[in-house]
This record gives structure tokens, C-alpha cells and sequence, in this order.
């Protein structure tokens, strides 16, 4: 059904505005306010929606795809560099430490120039990092590449105020949670593939240290194209593309008034830690988890790709699972069922996640990593169910507060359990399981004065659980 839209600029004080205005048709159903889709075709290329959707997760997905496409080769690389692990963890560290201020920086820019440009110029910058491991001679290098190739990570938050931008808060949570889960897979998918790359190169009878390098230049190339189409083909808004105003109407309303508003916001830096321990925990991981079935149950590195892989798939619908039961919590009970989904999910992610150090055989082990995974990721779609919530004006500083506080979880997780430890890799695998079940407890203390809290309802104003939310100001 095709629905015809006039576009409109807003006077609502916002940094970003439509372009002129002028008449739109759209294909899915659409708010008549703001323009942006009730409906979520997954399967659909409808323009400007369903186009922007496809462009943001497989634009991320490549990101995805060059952060992890290092650790399944790490077995080999080490051989080569004469990494200790020592280094290797000090690497998988610094693949995040890279992303953690770029994706608190991220937030302010998209809200200044428009997911779009912020994507793609990320993807442009950081292509040549991850080419860079063809070159890579000795353990601080190989460190520094990794170093620099985490901070393509960021497109992540640009994924998510893409989605918030062109979905209605009905769906917004289904959209984030495929969006980033869809490109989450890019984590899964590269344990599976450089492994038959490097095996591919390989078999043209080029030595082990040609091979692994070679295999680089592939996920290098896909970054570049994808950023390509996202200039190509991608619109940031449903009525056209951002472009900042200097005006007397938009001071109050510049970088800084933007970022302030979002960082005094005490639910953004709870949602932080929660997401820390969450899409954290994924990274560490998806950092750690091939090397753990490699040395703890003596498989190749093909079969050790391969387990590995199962587990960063599965976001190919257990985040989307998250978003789509955030969204369902939210049309029965509110802004309370959202927030009670996300710590229930998050809580037993924590108690799969201390199971998975303490089982002993193979088998147990992949079921066990399978279900972890699960809950794990499905809680990154719920935390991404509420943050659209938090703040209108400063919905990117507060994404992108929350997608630092991923990265920080896993630089403090790897940091802490993973790198000089005294303890077992499988003993450092319960642990984390229980700091994350500590971790998800702040989430009770989140509350909105019109919508309520975890144990408490909303303190002013009629309450329908099943209304659409209006964003806060």
C-alpha cells in the first residue's frame, strides 16, 4: 500500500533538519509527524526505510567482519610474530580500547551530520588498518593494527541512530535488534571464512607467512564497497538527508548543548554498564572463544573456526529476538515490561555464561556456548529496545554512551580475566558470568517519571502500556 507523505522542516529545535520541502511517497505505513515507518519488512528494499535498514547492517556487518577476522588466524599469526599470550590478550584489548571514544564520538556527529556520511567516512578511515596486516613484522605492530581496526566498531552506533531515525518507537526496537544483530553475524561468519581463505591461498603453494597476509586484503575491500553504497544509496532521513544549520534558532541546540544533555543523563550511563555486559561480554567472547575450543579440546583450527563461528551467527536472530521482545513488552506493559525483559534475559545470559567454565566435555560445552549466546545477545536487542527512549534531542550521544559502554565491558573483562590472569581460561569464563549477573542490577533503578521503573509506575499522567511512546525531550 503506498501512503503519500508531504515532508515538512521541523521547527522543534533540533541541529538537523530535512531538506526543502517537497512531496514523498513511501511504501510502508508511516507516522504522519515525524515520517518514519510502523511497519518492519525485513525482507523488503523499500525505499527510504527498508534501503536504509539493508545499507546499515550489511555496512556493519563488514565492520564486524575486519574487527574479528584476526582471531581465527590468531593460531598461525602467533607462530609467525612469536606472540606471546601476553600479546595476544593485550590485542584483543586493544581491538576495543580503539572503539571506545570513537563511538562516544560517533553520537554527537551523527547527530550533527546524519547517520550516512558518518558511516561511511568511519569505514573509508579504517579499510587501511585492517589491509595493514599484510605488513604487520613484529608484536607491538600487530598490537597497533588491531588497535586502529577497532575503531571501525563505532559504525555500530551509526547503525543505530540510522534505525532510530527512519523507525517509529513501535518498531524501533525490532529494527535495532536485526540491524545489529544481522551484522553481528559479521563476528561469526569471519571465524568461519579466514580460515578457508588463508587455507584457499594456501593451496597455490605460498608460505604460511604469505598466506595469513594475503587473506587480509579480502575483508579490507569489502569495507570499501560497502561504504560506497551507503553514499550511493542510502538517505538519512524518510523526507531526505541532514545538514547542520547555523542559525540564531539552533545555538542552544549546537555539539556541546547535545553532548551535555546526553551525558547528564543518569539512565544513559546505566544502560553503559548493562550493555557493557552484554554486547562486552559478546566481544570478549568472540576474542577468546576459538583459541578456548583450540587448546582446552585439542581441535584443529578449521573445526576450532567452525564452533567458534556457531557462536557469533546466532545473532542472526537471537538479538533480533531481543528487539522483537522488547517491543512486544512495551505494547503489553510499558516501559516496565521493557526494562523487566532486559534484566530477566541478561540475568540468565550471566548464570549460562558461569555454566559455560564449568562443563568438561566438547559436546556440553557447544550446547551450553549455543544457548549463552543466545540470551547474551538477545540482551544487546533489549538494551537497544530502550535507548531510543532516553532522549530525542541527544539520541546519538546517548547510542553511542551506550555502545562505548560495550566496549569498555570488554576491555575491562579482557583486562581483569583474560590477560596475565591467575586463573584458567575456563575459570576467567565463570567469572564473567558472574560479574555480568552484578552488573545487570542497576537496571532497577532506571525510571521514567510518565512511563515508571522496574518496581514503580509512572508518577504523573494517565498510563496505556500498549501506547506509543513519545520520546523524551
Amino acid at each position: 500500500m503506498w501512503v503519500s507523505m508531504f515532508a515538512h522542516q521541523r521547527s522543534d529545535h533540533t541541529s538537523m533538519e530535512a531538506q526543502p520541502t517537497k512531496e514523498v511517497f513511501f511504501s510502508l505505513p508511516v507516522d504522519p509527524e515525524d515520517q518514519k515507518a510502523t511497519e518492519f519488512r525485513p525482507f523488503s528494499i523499500a525505499p527510504p526505510h527498508m534501503r536504509a535498514f539493508h545499507l546499515a547492517w550489511f555496512s556493519l556487518f563488514s565492520c564486524f567482519f575486519s574487527t574479528f577476522s584476526i582471531p581465527p588466524l590468531v593460531s598461525v599469526i602467533r607462530e609467525d610474530l612469536n606472540l606471546t599470550d601476553t600479546d595476544i590478550s593485550y590485542a584483543g584489548i586493544a581491538s576495543f580500547t580503539g572503539s571506545i571514544f570513537c563511538r562516544l564520538a560517533m553520537g554527537p556527529i551523527c547527530d550533527l551530520v546524519g547517520p550516512r556520511v558518518a558511516s561511511a567516512t568511519l569505514s573509508f578511515l579504517t579499510a587501511p588498518a585492517i589491509l595493514s596486516m599484510c605488513i604487520v613484522s613484529s608484536p607491538n605492530t600487530f598490537i597497533l593494527v588491531r588497535f586502529l581496526v577497532g575503531f571501525s566498531l563505532a559504525n555500530f552506533v551509526a547503525n543505530q541512530f540510522w534505525m532510530s531515525s527512519m523507525f517509529s518507537g513501535c518498531v524501533v526496537g525490532l529494527a535495532n535488534g536485526v540491524a545489529a544483530g544481522w551484522a553481528n553475524v559479521g563476528s561469526g561468519v569471519t571465524q568461519l571464512v579466514m580460515p578457508l581463505i588463508y587455507a584457499l591461498i594456501l593451496s597455490f603453494n605460498v608460505s604460511s607467512s604469505t598466506a595469513w597476509r594475503a587473506a587480509f586484503i579480502f575483508p579490507a575491500i569489502f569495507q570499501v564497497v560497502t561504504a560506497i553504497m551507503v553514499l550511493a544509496y542510502g538517505q538519512d532521513l524518510p523526507s531526505g538527508k541532514y545538514y547542520y544549520k547555523l542559525s540564531e534558532t539552533t545555538q542552544d541546540e549546537k555539539f556541546w548543548k547535545i553532548l551535555f544533555n546526553g551525558l547528564k543523563n543518569y539512565r544513559g550511563w546505566i544502560l553503559a554498564l548493562t550493555y557493557g555486559y552484554s554486547f562486552g561480554v559478546e566481544l570478549t567472547t568472540d576474542n577468546i572463544i576459538a583459541q578456548y575450543f583450540y587448546d582446552r579440546f585439542d581441535l584443529n583450527l578449521e573445526l576450532a573456526g567452525t564452533e567458534a563461528a556457531s557462536f557469533g551467527i546466532m545473532n542472526l536472530f537471537s538479538r533480533p529476538t531481543g528487539g522483537l521482545v522488547s517491543d512486544e513488552m512495551g505494547r503489553r506493559f510499558g516501559m516496565r515490561g521493557r526494562l523487566w525483559g532486559l534484566w530477566l534475559v541478561q540475568t540468565v545470559a550471566g548464570l549460562l555464561c558461569l555454566l559455560l567454565g564449568r562443563v568438561n566435555s566438547l559436546w556440553s560445552s557447544i550446547v551450553v556456548m549455543c544457548c549463552f549466546s543466545v540470551f547474551v545477545q538477545a540482551a544487546s536487542g533489549l538494551t537497544f529496545g530502550v535507548v531510543p527512549f532516553v532522549s530525542k534531542r541527544s539520541l546519538g550521544v546517548i547510542s553511542g554512551l551506550t555502545g562505548s559502554g560495550g566496549t569498555v565491558g570488554a576491555v575491562v573483562t579482557q583486562l581483569l580475566l583474560f590477560t596475565g590472569s591467575k586463573f584458567s581460561t575456563e575459570t576467567s569464563i565463570s567469572l564473567m558470568g558472574v560479574m555480568t549477573v552484578i552488573c545487570t542490577l542497576p537496571i532497577t533503578l532506571i525510571y521514567f517519571p510518565q512511563w515508571g521503573g522496574i518496581f514503580c509506575g509512572p508518577s504523573f499522567g494517565p498510563h496505556k502500556p500498549h501506547e506509543d511512546y513519545l520520546l523524551l525531550q
